[in-house]
C-alpha cells in the first residue's frame, strides 16, 4: 500500500473541520504537553515540555513533494499528528518551506499550551489558520481534564492564547471540547464562553466525544445539548461533532485502508495502536477509518480492562 512509504505524512483523510486533510506529523507518538483523558489515541507515554528536532524538517518536505507530485490536492495540509506539534522545534521553518512549494493552505491543530512562548507564536505566524483548544474554563477542571505538564497553568494557557489570537495574521478557530458529566453542564461552559469573548478567535468549534477513548468514564454530550450549549458562546459558533466524513468523497485508499482493518479484525480483536502498527498505517489515519467502520456498523468497539479492542461485528 502507498502509504506504508511515508513516516510523517499521512492522507488525506476526512476531518469534519478541514475536508480533505493531508497530515503531518512532527513529533514521536503520544509526545505531548498534555494527557487529556478524551484523547483517542491514549495515554501520552512522554509528557514534556522540550522543544526538539525531533524528526528532520527535510525528510518532511521530502515526503510533502513526494505526496503532492503524485497528484493530491487536499483542502489543507495539516501540522497535526499523534503529539503537540509545537513541541517540535522546526515547526516555523517547515510552515515556511511548505508555503514555498505549494498553495495548498496550511492549517496548525495544537492544545494551545505553549502560546505563552513568543517564540512559538512567532512560528506560527505564516501559517493560514490554527486550531486551538479550550477544555476548561479553571485551573482545577484544567487539571482534570487535560493533566497538564506541571509547568503550565490554567493562567498561562489562557494568556498565551489571548496574546496569539491578538496579533495573528491568519484565522484562529478555537476548539471547545466539552464532556457529558464534566465540563459538558451549564455552568462549566459559561465559565469557558467567558475566556472565548476575551481570546476573541474568529470561530468557535463545539466538539464531543465521537470515538471510543482510553478513560470508560467518558462520555458525549447530546446533540440537543450541544446545540443549547453553543448559544453560551459569544460570535460564531459551529458545533462539529458527529460523523467526520459526512459529505466528503471517499478515496479509492480509503476504501483500501478500510478493507484492510477488515481483514485484519477478521481475525482478531485489536487495539488503534495494534492496527496502526501491524497495518503500517499512521494513528489518525486509523481512528478516522476505525470511527467510520462504527459508523456503518461494520465493527464494533470493546472495553477490557484499560484498552479498547476493536472487533467484526456478529453479523458482518
Amino acid at each position: 500500500m502507498s502509504t506504508n512509504v511515508y513516516k510523517y505524512i499521512y492522507g488525506p483523510v476526512p476531518s469534519r473541520r478541514l475536508g480533505r486533510s493531508l497530515g503531518i506529523d512532527m513529533v514521536p507518538f503520544k509526545t505531548c504537553t498534555y494527557d487529556c483523558i478524551y484523547c483517542q489515541l491514549g495515554r501520552t507515554t512522554n509528557k514534556t515540555m522540550a522543544r526538539l528536532p525531533y524528526v528532520p524538517v527535510k525528510d518532511i518536505l521530502n515526503e510533502l513533494e513526494i505526496k503532492l507530485a503524485m497528484g493530491e490536492f487536499p483542502d489543507y495540509i495539516s501540522v497535526a499528528g499523534s503529539g503537540e506539534p509545537t513541541l517540535h522545534s522546526g515547526v516555523g521553518n517547515l510552515i515556511k518551506q511548505i508555503k514555498k512549494i505549494t498553495n495548498i493552505p496550511v492549517a496548525v491543530i495544537t492544545n494551545g499550551s505553549l502560546l505563552y512562548l513568543p517564540e512559538v507564536r512567532k512560528a506560527l505566524e505564516q501559517a493560514d489558520l490554527v486550531i486551538p483548544s479550550l477544555d476548561a474554563g479553571d485551573e482545577n477542571l484544567f487539571g482534570y481534564v487535560n493533566r497538564p505538564h506541571p509547568d503550565i497553568s490554567f493562567e498561562k494557557m489562557i494568556n498565551g492564547l489571548i496574546e496569539f489570537t491578538r496579533n495573528f495574521p491568519g484565522k484562529v478557530w478555537l476548539e471547545v471540547f466539552v464532556l457529558s458529566g464534566i465540563t459538558g453542564m451549564n455552568a462549566e461552559v459559561q465559565k469557558i464562553a467567558a475566556y472565548t469573548k476575551e481570546i476573541g478567535a474568529d470561530k468557535i468549534q463545539l466538539n464531543t466525544v465521537c470515538r471510543p477513548v482510553e478513560e470508560d468514564y467518558i462520555s458525549a454530550v447530546n446533540k440537543k445539548q450541544m446545540e443549547k450549549l453553543a448559544l453560551l458562546f459569544p460570535g460564531d459558533v459551529e458545533i462539529i461533532s458527529g460523523d467526520e466524513s459526512h459529505n466528503i468523497n471517499i478515496t479509492s485508499t480509503t476504501e483500501v485502508t478500510d478493507s484492510e482493518i477488515i481483514n485484519l479484525l477478521t481475525r482478531r480483536p485489536c487495539t488503534l495502536t495494534g492496527i496502526s502498527s501491524g497495518l503500517k498505517l499512521h494513528a489518525h489515519e486509523t481512528a478516522k477509518a476505525l470511527m467510520r467502520l462504527i459508523d456503518e456498523k461494520r465493527i464494533v468497539a470493546i472495553r477490557s480492562k484499560s484498552e479498547v479492542f476493536y472487533k467484526i461485528c456478529d453479523k458482518h
